[in-house]
């Protein structure tokens, strides 16, 4: 087996590296807590004396990738945040901590760096809620944790542990249930009816059923990064490709790389493809691009799950993707990247 820091220094330099930005933040040790419009996560490592792991926010709490140091066992990671988001740490290992963020709060997280599953985060109803959620399932079978995230849901609909839970568990899984997931995501719309995220999710896990269906891709209209307009009348070569990405999902990157090398092989009359990146920043999607050498029509207009195409697709995770043929009939949607390759591999021979 490859060692961990290779492992590390392979794919984090030469994937997640390019697209860091450097944000300077001062480490101290003070319980005082942050102003209203801020949001602090501090903590201690044991075990992972000095370095550094990573943050994303896939709702939008933070615009990009982002590092944060590590000294002494400590850290500490402040940032704006007039609502509430949700923040996955990165660690070397690949393995993801979920932290709940609101306005005004600031969060302990204390754990050892070699039982990651055991990493406490408290400070916040929300967030205690989440990590003894955690804690109760850590040695449960997957169809236990799921049936687990399930009660959860119901027991807690107003709770923003309930929201990640849903998307992780039954809109992100490769074996997503969406039907279950429409019935969770009405339950928590009925408890919050002016909560426009939810009835935004409502409304795209509704239009799953044509997808699932295998059905006509149905109409839409968007315009492009370069302002180009796009609709479904372009999608007129034998196989085409609608997918999702961004800068912070690796997998999303390397279908990217994916369907370059096979439009390269197969030519556009052969393969079409369209993208949507759920960056909030579209300059960050735009310098991705470049260094990628993206050249096909990519939509970004940094409203993230908000951007219609996705409501009107049923486009929900990233990755997420959709395959037709030239007349617009649905051949396969929500694939793994292996899956993926194989299927138009398979189209395209």
């Amino acid at each position: 087996m490859e060692p961990m820091g290779q492992k590390v220094k392979s794919v984090w330099q030469l994937w997640m590296l390019p697209i860091l930005f450097t944000f300077h933040f001062s480490l101290f040790t003070t319980s005082c807590g942050p102003d209203k419009g801020t949001f602090r996560m501090e903590g201690e490592f044991k075990g992972f004396n000095q370095g550094e792991f990573y943050v994303y926010s896939p709702d939008g709490g933070i615009r990009k990738l982002d590092t944060i140091g590590v000294k002494g066992g400590r850290f500490t990671y402040q940032i704006p945040l007039d609502s509430t988001a949700t923040f996955m740490l990165v660690f070397p290992n690949f393995s993801e901590i979920p932290v709940l963020g609101e306005s005004g709060a600031t969060v302990e997280i204390e754990g050892d760096a070699s039982h990651l599953k055991e990493i406490e985060v408290k400070g916040t109803k929300e967030n205690e809620l989440l990590t003894g959620f955690r804690m109760k399932v850590s040695e449960l079978t997957p169809p236990e944790v799921v049936r687990g995230a399930s009660a959860f849901i119901k027991d807690h609909p107003t709770s923003l542990a309930s929201r990640y839970l849903l998307n992780k568990y039954f809109i992100m899984s490769h074996t997503a249930d969406y039907k279950q997931a429409l019935e969770l995501a009405k339950t928590i719309q009925q408890a919050e009816p002016e909560n426009k995220r939810i009835a935004t999710l409502v409304t795209q896990l509704e239009g799953l059923n044509v997808l699932n269906g295998n059905g006509k891709l149905p109409k839409f209209t968007g315009t492009d990064i370069k302002g180009k307009p796009i609709s479904n009348g372009d999608l007129y070569a034998k196989v085409n490709v609608i997918t999702t990405w961004a800068t912070w999902s690796y997998e999303s990157m390397n279908i990217q790389r994916q369907l370059k090398r096979l439009e390269k092989e197969k030519g556009v009359n052969q393969l079409k493809i369209v993208s949507v990146c759920l960056d909030a920043n579209a300059k960050e999607c735009r310098k991705t691009m470049d260094i990628d050498s993206i050249t096909w029509c990519n939509i970004c207009d940094g409203r993230m799950w908000e951007t219609p195409i996705l409501t009107k697709l049923g486009l929900m995770k990233v990755p997420d993707n959709i395959i037709t043929n030239s007349q617009g009939k649905i051949i396969a949607h929500s694939l793994s990247a292996h899956e993926l390759n194989k299927k138009l591999e398979e189209l395209l021979r």
